[in-house]
């Protein structure tokens, strides 16, 4: 039986965030705030699960890392479920990450990737947003503990929030590609594929 997602009450928060913001690490609720229901990320494509990342220790930098060193049986389970092979362990924060700034700014440009975003969270926290099925910003605020997926083709980008430290174990089914295309990319094989599969069946 493959690992059942998390109940609604521990999916992470989620709101409407304006089209333009002036500090991208800033909560940029609108006012008043329109908090976004878990049922309408179901719809956008994303899957959560809740781990328990206190209970495990995971090196603070490691690219790659091996999935099946996982001690995790929760996520062995995912692990095996969903065919993930590859993983590494990343810290973004500026005593870790080179030119750090610059790589937060470069996240926070709207992209899609050609196939799903897996980010466990293992500690700090951050935003990932991404544009609902009327081109609307949804902002997720991650935390320790949250593993997400978003489905390829789906428009989205990330950046650390206030607090500036995000610990996350990426994951990938094969040979990690991490090649973001950036919007306008509507004619790509993914983003047509996206729009066929939530988009279009929401109409």
């Amino acid at each position: 039986m493959s690992l059942t997602q998390s109940p609604d009450e521990e999916w992470p928060e989620a709101w409407l965030m304006p089209e333009e913001v002036e500090d991208q690490k800033a909560l940029n609720k609108l006012s008043p705030n329109v908090p976004v229901s878990v049922s309408e990320m179901k719809e956008l494509g994303i899957c959560y699960w809740k781990m328990d990342a206190d209970a495990f220790t995971y090196p603070v930098k490691s690219v790659p890392w091996d999935p099946s060193d996982a001690m995790d049986p929760r996520l062995v389970q995912l692990r095996d479920d969903r065919g993930y092979s590859y993983a590494d362990i990343i810290t973004v924060h500026p005593d870790h990450l080179p030119g750090y700034e610059e790589k937060v700014k470069a996240f926070f440009e709207e992209h899609i990737h050609d196939a799903e975003e897996i980010r466990y969270v293992l500690g700090g926290s951050g935003f990932f947003d991404v544009r609902d099925l009327k081109d609307r910003w949804v902002r997720i605020h991650v935390k320790k503990g949250d593993l997400m997926t978003l489905p390829e083709g789906i428009y989205h980008r990330f950046t650390t929030d206030v607090d500036d430290s995000i610990h996350a174990m990426r994951l990938f089914i094969g040979q990690p590609v991490w090649t973001p295309f950036n919007r306008p990319c509507d004619e790509h094989p993914s983003r047509v594929a996206y729009v066929k599969s939530y988009e279009e069946k929401k109409e």
